[in-house]
């Protein structure tokens, strides 16, 4: 690990950081880590979201059933899960 030393902090920021920190029970040291890692985090999610690319899904399909067999599929998978295999009930 490296230490971070940051000079020339006003005496009234370092106090209402100290505060923030006792508040939350924390050191003003283990704050301002946790501070920094947010930021980073923050940055990072930031990045990601600049450079994604969603995936290429090709929705051109040409038979509407497709779409409600797989709907219909979908929902026998979930009452399995769900209801262990007792069929619905139906009206």
């Amino acid at each position: 690990m490296v230490a971070i030393q940051i000079r020339d902090v006003p005496d009234e920021l370092r106090d209402a950081l100290a505060r923030d920190a006792q508040a939350r029970g924390q050191s003003l040291q283990a704050y301002l880590l946790a501070l920094l890692q947010r930021q980073a985090d923050a940055a990072h999610n930031a990045e990601f979201l600049r450079t994604w690319q969603p995936p290429q899904i090709d929705y051109a399909w040409n038979d509407d059933n497709i779409v409600i067999d797989l709907i219909e599929q979908q929902r026998r998978e979930r009452d399995e899960r769900t209801l262990g295999g007792v069929p619905p009930k139906t009206s």
